[in-house]
């Protein structure tokens, strides 16, 4: 399926995920941000995809992000981030959602696992209770070390900021 179709609206999503489960496959859920990819992502959303069949990623808006990250984030669009996420293979769907939390997007979804790093212990994770109570399961994924959203921008500002290098090196 091409990247474009993976992105969907909340309806269109539930519709999905029903359906997959009629079919008796197994539909992963996770959330965040996401807002500049990195390996420590890729990782972490293919092990997310191997706990079942299908990976369906909640992402936060724009508006989220900054509520969540503070004015100067995302740095990257809800637009960007989405089309990105969804040309992975590993991504079955991406659907965005406007709240701080997805709770209302996951008691909506009705997943079959739910997914989230490993700093979050499964009595804190969002939705949990929900996933649960259904006969779900929540599963936590340790993180790749030393990778991080803040982290690469961290080095980016020392790179050309603080280094004085102002010049566009390029890709």
């Amino acid at each position: 399926m091409s990247s474009d179709k993976k992105i969907v609206k909340q309806t269109e999503a539930a519709a999905r995920i029903e359906k997959w489960q009629q079919e008796q496959l197994k539909v992963v859920f996770t959330n965040g941000c996401f807002d500049i990819l990195h390996a420590g992502h890729v990782q972490y959303l293919e092990q997310a995809r191997e706990a079942g069949d299908r990976l369906v990623i909640g992402v936060n808006t724009d508006a989220s992000v900054h509520r969540l990250k503070g004015e100067k984030r995302p740095v990257c669009s809800e637009t960007d981030r989405c089309r990105v996420l969804a040309a992975l293979g590993s991504v079955d769907a991406v659907v965005m959602f406007d709240e701080d939390t997805p709770l209302k997007l996951i008691e909506r979804l009705q997943p079959d696992v739910l997914v989230k790093g490993a700093d979050w212990s499964v009595d804190t994770i969002v939705g949990a209770d929900s996933v649960l109570a259904r006969g779900g399961e929540v599963k936590t994924i340790k993180f790749l070390e030393g990778r991080s959203t803040t982290g690469v921008i961290e080095r980016i500002i020392e790179a050309y900021c603080r280094s004085g290098r102002t010049e566009d090196g390029g890709d």
